[in-house]
């Protein structure tokens, strides 16, 4: 309702101008004051067009402040200083509306989305960087349906990769293994803990000899070319190191619809057909000389593409192909890209892998498929959740489908960057990694999956899970063993989503075991407590807190609004709903800056908010049988929206904290 009401103050002001004085804005900026008493709005209009309209900035805003006449859902404007202007809502009405749950959103244009996240590479144990990028993405998903958009969800998989040949390398090589043997180790509880040591005992195998490097060469062909032994092994391992990722993120309450795999791509010669589109386009070009000499390359991402495509200096040039004849990953994801869009005339073949518990089926991609499947691809819009490392890459696929003419899909095609997660020195320390006295006073440490350095993500959690356990039975010794667990599965999925999702994308995540475990100042569990808190109330109270603002609002006239959201004393009491009332609005801007930060914000705000209130009204011993009724619907209000923006966080509530 909020971004509602601003939407419709801005379109009353543009055609004010446009009316009065003959100018189109194609921007209003509006802020917030800094006080609620000063309203809940404010224009700095009037000093952006001082110099257009050779008026002082106040004289400005009073004219458009007496000639705007009356706004619905305004009390009124009114000039503050210099020329601001402060737009006053109409708190009785407002605070109705977001009693009654209606919600005015902003046209959303019917595209089919597409998000494609984690993405991680199935050789070994998922880490702690690997659920930063599986929570945002996931979040974002959530934020996208909740506004009513239609949504795929997609984690690609690379598994004929360097990642996939190293830990064949160390089974046929290092260990000695033959397919049976790696068949019965990866029935293990977690195979991908074990093939994260092989991955770093491999790399440590390359470092000491660079004649082993051969092996990586030769498996890698052997994988690419399909049909064969080692082949056969990569598949074992992949599959069974994915259905680990799955299992992991599931945990999470994280679930993707589809799993395309670099495999398909290769046999199904996805390349080929993209291969002969850059090419009749002239986005390839073949060089015969220079340091590039017998590769495919175009031009880099950001270059002025008007430029003979023919002449491309070599410091320009992104190899596609190499001179061997082998494709590039970028090359790949131009392909992969081409078919999300519709564009590539060719399709996976599609089979069942993965069963969640709620029955959502997940599907991968297969070179002979299943014949009854949903369908993927041929969407109109992409958010592809890759880390900043990733931006080059990421804009060579964006400047090949503007190159081929299809500058709308280009459009529709978000790079969901975002920043690493490292340790802090005191996490490294914890998990007991040798420090130097420098890596000891440097702020952050980068993990390294090659030498095994990292926190893995199950690791993480099931840490987590034991310290909340130890709080619940703290607690609550009277409930059940599987009430406990539940409880503390719950408070520890929260805090980690939150700690996730808290820093803003460009961020550097320095993680630490003390501050992700952490129940009070800016956390999961402090939120939902919140809800604990509110869900108590009305336990107390003999009342259904799911029900009861939906049986009172019809009861509570206009006049009780007035009265209690009062400017002066009403004033911290209306915070509580004008901040209720911005749920749809912040997660439309989530939305469109790809920021889920602002969600977290805004969770912490309400439940900052809440316990201010708490503190301050003793709602069940209220005398005022009508005020009680009022500060009880307001405890009805926030705790339904609370429940909304952590649900959409991916976030529950436990019955107890």
């Amino acid at each position: 309702m909020y971004g509602h009401l601003q939407r419709q103050l801005a379109e009353r002001v543009r055609q004010f101008i446009a009316r009065a004085h003959n100018l189109e804005l194609a921007h209003i900026v509006i802020e917030q004051p800094p006080q609620v008493e000063l309203g809940e709005y404010a224009l700095p209009l009037a000093f952006e067009l001082a110099k257009k309209l050779r008026k002082p900035p106040r004289s400005i805003a009073e004219e458009i402040v007496g000639g705007i006449g009356k706004i619905d859902g305004f009390e009124g404007l009114e000039v503050a200083g210099a020329g601001y202007i402060n737009a006053r809502l109409n708190r009785a009405e407002l605070a109705q509306a977001v009693l009654s749950d209606r919600q005015p959103r902003a046209g959303v244009v019917a595209r089919k989305t597409l998000v494609e996240h984690s993405s991680i590479n199935p050789n070994k144990a998922a880490h702690v960087g690997h659920l930063r990028n599986a929570i945002l993405g996931d979040t974002f998903v959530r934020l996208l349906r909740l506004t009513g958009r239609q949504v795929d969800v997609q984690n690609y998989i690379d598994n004929t990769g360097v990642q996939v040949a190293d830990v064949v390398v160390g089974f046929l090589y290092l260990e000695k293994k033959s397919r049976l043997d790696i068949e019965q180790l990866s029935k293990q509880a977690r195979f991908d803990y074990y093939c994260w040591d092989l991955y770093a005992r491999v790399s440590e195998w390359y470092e000491a000899d660079q004649s082993h490097r051969e092996a990586r060469i030769e498996v890698l062909r052997a994988i690419e070319a399909g049909q064969n032994e080692t082949a056969n092994i990569a598949e074992l391992i992949s599959l069974a190191v994915l259905r680990r990722h799955l299992e992991t993120m599931d945990r999470l309450h994280i679930e993707y619809d589809f799993l395309p795999r670099e495999s398909e791509i290769l046999h199904l010669n996805f390349w080929d057909a993209a291969f002969r589109k850059l090419t009749a386009a002239g986005v390839l070009v073949y060089q015969s000389e220079g340091k590039n000499q017998g590769c495919w390359v175009m031009r880099r991402a950001g270059l002025d593409s008007r430029a003979d495509r023919r002449e491309i200096r070599e410091e320009d040039q992104k190899v596609i192909v190499r001179s061997n004849g082998t494709v590039g990953y970028v090359g790949k994801d131009i392909a992969y890209h081409l078919w999300k869009f519709g564009l590539l005339g060719r399709d996976f073949g599609y089979r069942k892998f993965y069963l969640y518990a709620n029955q959502h089926q997940c599907w991968i991609s297969s070179t002979q498929g299943e014949p009854d499947h949903p369908h993927f691809g041929s969407v109109q819009e992409i958010y592809n959740v890759i880390d900043a490392r990733q931006a080059e890459a990421q804009n060579t696929v964006i400047e090949a489908l503007r190159e081929l003419g299809y500058k709308q899909q280009a459009d529709h095609y978000t790079h969901f960057s975002y920043e690493m997660v490292a340790l802090t020195p005191r996490c490294a320390a914890e998990l007991g990694y040798e420090l130097s006295a420098e890596d000891k006073m440097r702020s952050h440490i980068e993990v390294s999956g090659r030498k095994g350095f990292g926190v893995k993500a199950d690791d993480l959690i099931d840490r987590l899970i034991a310290s909340a356990r130890k709080e619940v039975d703290s607690r609550h010794p009277q409930l059940t063993l599987d009430e406990r667990a539940s409880i503390a599965n719950q408070i520890a999925v929260g805090a980690l989503r939150y700690f996730m999702l808290k820093y803003t994308k460009p961020s550097v995540i320095a993680f630490d075991f003390k501050e992700a475990l952490s129940f009070e100042g800016e956390t999961g569990p402090y939120a939902q407590y919140a809800v604990v808190r509110a869900t108590n109330i009305f336990r107390k109270a003999g009342l259904d807190a799911e029900h009861f603002g939906a049986e009172v609002r019809h009861n509570i006239a206009s006049s009780e609004f007035s009265q209690y959201l009062a400017a002066g004393a009403g004033n911290e009491i209306w915070e509580l709903w004008l901040a209720s009332a911005k749920t749809t609005y912040v997660v439309e801007q989530a939305i469109a800056s790809t920021e889920p930060a602002y969600v977290a914000k805004h969770a912490f705000q309400l439940a900052q908010l809440f316990n201010n209130f708490y503190h301050c009204h003793h709602i069940l011993s209220e005398p005022d049988e009508a005020r009680k009724r009022f500060l009880l619907v307001t405890v009805a209000v926030v705790r339904r929206e609370l429940i909304r923006v952590l649900s959409a966080m991916g976030i529950s509530v436990p019955p107890v904290m």
